[in-house]
């Protein structure tokens, strides 16, 4: 990871977006590189600006943020999103996730919990606003169900050939469908946070799978929730 994360904020109040700015100016280690008000400039200014992650509003003019996400993969299939949004509807969240979004963060968020998110982010894990994670789990449910609207590009489909996974890799993944952070993880399971990273690391590339939110929403189809 590199030691300045750079960030997209698209966001199309004004006063809003030019206070999350300023808020994010004042933390250590995060550089905002670029700021759009809609899904167009979005687009545009992301994959001109190649950020390390896009802070995304869902209710915008036009496309909508949920909608905006298969395209921000193509163009910009390094980056990192996370939505940030005041829509606590099950459906946004689903659809969020389903899309790519490695998180689903409210707008109640404080800064220093923002600050925390960025940075699980870029490490790889997905993070969501506790007010959201009972429907989280109601979402992972019923993943395979209508929440996730038509997209341009498929989601990637778990790997059916794949190698079959270890027993600890089946450990890991079982805690991670129930929504286990890599530090809860190797509590429960009595091994190093670093091992658990590279265990999911493993379990992502056998699958098929580019997020943790994918991998979970896979073991949950398999029974593992």
């Amino acid at each position: 990871m590199k030691e300045l994360i750079t960030i997209l904020v698209v966001d199309d109040h004004t006063l809003f977006r030019r206070g999350l700015i300023s808020l994010l100016g004042q933390e250590d280690g995060v550089k905002v590189v670029g700021e759009a008000a809609d899904g167009s400039d979005a687009l545009r200014i992301a994959e001109a600006l190649q950020p390390d992650l896009i802070l995304l509003d869902n209710h915008m003019p036009g496309v909508t943020g949920v909608a905006l996400l298969p395209a921000l993969r193509q163009v910009v299939p390094a980056s990192r999103v996370l939505m940030l949004t005041v829509s606590e509807n099950e459906e946004d969240l689903s659809a969020a996730l389903r899309n790519g979004a490695q998180g689903y963060l409210l707008k109640t968020i404080d800064g220093e919990d923002l600050a925390a998110a960025l940075i699980r982010t870029m490490r790889g894990e997905s993070v969501v606003s506790p007010e959201m994670s009972h429907k989280l789990l109601n979402a992972l449910r019923n993943a395979g169900g209508a929440a996730s609207p038509a997209k341009p590009e498929p989601e990637p489909e778990p790997d059916k050939d794949a190698p079959q996974l270890s027993p600890r890799e089946i450990d890991i993944l079982k805690q991670l469908t129930r929504g286990a952070s890599n530090k809860e993880i190797a509590r429960i399971l009595g091994i190093a946070e670093p091992t658990v990273k590279i265990h999911v690391q493993h379990i992502l590339r056998k699958l098929n799978l580019s997020s943790r939110v994918q991998a979970a929403v896979w073991g949950n189809e398999q029974g593992m929730g």
